[in-house]
């Protein structure tokens, strides 16, 4: 004779099992803490990609020269601004959602690395929603920079996350970085209608940069590969337009860092670099 009573009170005891099992997970989830992305970052960074623009020949830079550059440094008497080991310090202030900032971030980590080496750089976009959307960039959110003949500070003060009226907040100037920004992110050193444009560039109290060297449009709709191709081997008109954007820029940014380093490294302070030092 079938113990049918057995079968029911093992079928009650495996689902009150399966039922505190449940629970059991529901309370560590929970409990468990959510992290969220606060930076509009995508991913790191492709060490292919930044090899490749980072080694672009120098007679192809060269060939550049200054490019389409349309903005040029200013030479200031700015507010000393050293590393902790006496090395002239440059101060970026930008934000990822901003389009001008995206733009230049190219031509910066093509120039920078000519001095020393970033990590954790990772890749991100401009605004969907600002002029020139969607701008292919990188972050220097949570980088560093190593290097013996420069300091790197950068800032990236907003996401392109879209919070309220702004985004997201990301890095916080100290009292310093401030203050520079404050002063010299304005008239008499910027014009009252570019007062307060980002990117703001300081190099060491000596060059300033406010906003972008050359024009957010020949970036428009490519990808960081298709960027990083015509850097390498520039061709078609789109190339050249996007080579003499970004190496022009970069060359320019380079003969500003050269003339606070003395030329050094001679690697980086090429004869075109050094002509182009005597126009800033």
């Amino acid at each position: 004779m079938a113990n049918n009573g057995g079968k029911a009170n093992n079928k009650r005891i495996f689902a009150i099992i399966g039922a505190v099992v449940v629970v059991f997970f529901i309370i560590i989830l929970l409990k468990s803490p959510t992290t969220t992305n606060s930076s509009g970052s995508d991913a790191p960074a492709s060490k292919a990609i930044i090899n490749q623009i980072t080694s672009v020949p120098n007679s192809v830079s060269s060939s550049v020269g200054g490019g389409s550059v349309t903005v040029s440094a200013s030479t200031i008497s700015g507010k000393p601004y050293q590393t902790s080991g006496g090395l002239p310090n440059i101060l970026y202030m930008g934000a990822e959602y901003c389009p001008y900032c995206a733009t230049e971030r190219w031509p910066m980590i093509i120039a920078l690395s000519k001095f020393g080496t970033f990590s954790n750089l990772q890749t991100t976009h401009s605004s969907s929603s600002d002029v020139y959307p969607n701008t292919q960039t990188f972050s220097f959110h949570g980088s560093s920079f190593t290097s013996k003949y420069i300091g790197f500070t950068p800032v990236e003060m907003f996401s392109n996350i879209p919070s309220g009226n702004g985004y997201t907040t990301l890095d916080t100037a100290t009292s310093t970085e401030q203050s520079l920004m404050n002063t010299y992110d304005a008239p008499p050193y910027t014009t009252s209608s570019n007062q307060g444009a980002i990117p703001f560039i300081y190099f060491a109290g000596k060059y300033l940069v406010v906003g972008a060297t050359y024009s957010p449009q020949v970036l428009q709709g490519q990808s960081y590969q298709s960027i990083a191709n015509a850097l390498s081997n520039p061709k078609s008109s789109t190339d050249k337009s996007i080579a003499k954007g970004v190496l022009g820029a970069a060359n320019s940014m380079t003969a500003i860092v050269c003339k606070l380093t003395n030329n050094q490294p001679a690697t980086a302070c090429t004869p075109t670099i050094k002509n182009m030092e005597a126009s800033i």
